[in-house]
């Protein structure tokens, strides 16, 4: 890892007069995955949408590849093209095939022709193992396959960085597994990950840090071995609620 891709400083931000996000400062290096943890409602979801400007910092810095996106002067569209984001619902269009929701992004933010667009997409759908599912549309897939295609719909776009909010929330376990193995090969592709995630097996194998937050701030950091060894009680009672607080066999 080497250069910064991503920095947050003293962010706060929330929705109308409620603040969600309580100074919270974060950076990003270039590979590093970033697993972001906590309990429901501590702000974990906010801190994704608040780097990419989804919604706005009641004050703070969010610096993105070198660029100030909270100056007033930033194209955040132009900056938004560089990430890729993955929400927990999948967020296809149901009327259009697989490959066309792909496909769509390139032409409309890349620029991309409708063949060329069409050739990147399938390149990422056979990525993700979906190569055969071009021409489905969406309701013909399970829900493991759609959030998949998500997945090739944000890494269509070569993004420097990757947010992940809760991707697997919504399956079952079977599912859940296939969509955590496709993560597993997206993270040796180098591309910088920020997780929000429970998983714990895919934290402690694919995270280079683990951020624990509560209550709108972050309450511990460090490598995946704060997960069975925390130093703060704050993050020692989350983790033994969700049952990680022994080391792994």
């Amino acid at each position: 890892m080497s250069g910064e891709v991503l920095r947050l400083e003293n962010v706060v931000a929330g929705y109308e007069e409620k603040a969600v996000i309580k100074g919270v400062s974060l950076s990003v290096r270039e590979g590093e995955k970033v697993v972001i943890m906590g309990p429901s409602g501590s702000g974990k979801s906010t801190l994704l949408k608040t780097a990419v400007l989804l919604v706005r910092p009641w004050s703070g810095r969010v610096v993105l590849d070198g660029e100030d996106l909270t100056s007033g002067r930033a194209d955040l569209r132009r900056a938004r093209a560089k990430t890729g984001f993955v929400f927990q619902s999948y967020n296809l269009f149901p009327h259009m095939k697989v490959i066309d929701n792909v496909a769509l992004p390139l032409r409309l933010v890349k620029g991309y022709s409708k063949e060329a667009a069409r050739r990147k997409a399938l390149e990422m759908l056979k990525l993700v193992g979906l190569g055969d599912c071009g021409e489905k549309y969406p309701l013909q897939l399970s829900g493991g396959q759609q959030q998949r295609v998500a997945i090739a719909r944000a890494l269509a776009m070569d993004p420097i960085i990757l947010f992940l909010d809760e991707p697997t929330s919504a399956l079952d376990p079977e599912l859940k597994a296939e969509v955590l193995e496709t993560l597993r090969d997206v993270a040796h592709r180098g591309i910088a990950m920020v997780v929000v995630t429970h998983e714990l097996d895919f934290a402690r194998e694919v995270a280079d840090r683990v951020v624990i937050m509560e209550d709108g701030v972050i309450v511990e950091e460090g490598d995946a071995s704060l997960l069975w060894s925390p130093k703060t009680e704050r993050a020692r009672r989350f983790l033994r609620v969700i049952g990680t607080a022994s080391a792994p066999t």
